[in-house]
């Protein structure tokens, strides 16, 4: 795990906010995405210097918003990478727009699944972008939404549906949608998951169990970072989600399945951004030091 972090001034609160890490083209994937999805653009951009860590100038953390989703992007560096266990899921409302997408998407990049007509799409495909974050696209008629979609894979695969219920235990505001099973001959283990959709806050998420012969499972590349008010919030996620998981610096923890967390005070962004760059940078100091997030120890610094 880093040995920094990379905080951002928070926009409107979305609880949840996929948190994407990048070797070193961070900035060219969030130029890409906001150029070719609708409703989509720049919120801030960090760049190294006195506070943050890096080569001075270059970017360091960036917030964007696809289909007015919050997204974070930082350049991490190699220790990472990408992989298909977790996916942005888009909801197309017409042909064009799946296939522009499609087009841009692919575009030096790897087709997991052909768009094309399947049993459960009139057009569906699943494609890894030259930046390595996989997408699945799928013609719905419906307004677009992007959504996260965990793939549980080896020695996950069976527990989708158990993942979903500790999710649903953990936060509130949170639902199953529905959940379709894999029947005789589909492919998959038959009653595990083949396509289920649940909300947590508030906020739409996907997941499937798949047995195939993946050489690949869940990486800290693509983090899920929870906005927390209050120490009390902080301690309740850092130990719920980190339960059979584990614990690391700076606010990241794994989970019992494999997802990556980050546990993060809002107000972190606040004092890391503050007008005195020597307290910001003390700050910075700090947390470091941390593991889980210390508000007091942080508004003292």
């Amino acid at each position: 795990m880093p040995h920094f972090h990379h905080l951002i001034k928070n926009e409107k609160m979305q609880k949840i906010i996929p948190f994407l890490w990048f070797n070193d083209n961070a900035e060219d994937a969030v130029n890409f995405y906001t150029s070719i999805f609708k409703d989509a653009k720049v919120t801030g951009m960090n760049r190294s210097g006195e506070v943050l860590p890096g080569e001075k100038g270059k970017l360091f953390t960036a917030t964007f918003q696809l289909a007015g989703q919050g997204f974070y992007a930082l350049n991490g560096g190699p220790m990472f990478s990408f992989t298909p266990a977790v996916s942005l899921f888009v909801n197309c409302e017409t042909e064009q727009e799946i296939d522009e997408l499609w087009k841009k998407l692919s575009q030096e990049g790897k087709i997991l699944m052909e768009l094309s007509k399947y049993p459960f799409s009139e057009k569906f495909g699943w494609v890894q972008d030259k930046f390595g974050l996989s997408w699945q696209l799928n013609l719905t008629h419906t307004s677009q939404k992007v959504t996260p979609f965990l793939m549980f894979v080896k020695e996950q695969n069976g527990k989708a549906e158990e993942a979903i219920h500790f999710y649903n235990s953990v936060f509130q505001h949170s639902d199953i949608v529905g959940i379709a099973r894999y029947g005789p001959g589909q492919g998959g283990e038959e009653g595990t998951i083949v396509h289920a959709e649940f909300t947590l806050d508030g906020q739409s998420f996907m997941a499937m169990d798949s047995n195939g012969d993946h050489a690949f499972s869940f990486t800290p590349a693509l983090s899920f970072f929870v906005n927390c008010t209050t120490q009390e919030e902080v301690d309740y996620f850092w130990e719920k989600l980190s339960e059979g998981g584990g614990k690391d610096r700076c606010g990241w923890i794994w989970d019992k399945y494999g997802v990556s967390w980050q546990i993060v005070p809002t107000i972190l962004g606040e004092l890391l951004y503050h007008s005195d760059p020597l307290r910001a940078k003390r700050v910075m100091q700090a947390m470091l030091k941390m593991t889980k997030l210390n508000i007091k120890e942080l508004q003292e610094a």
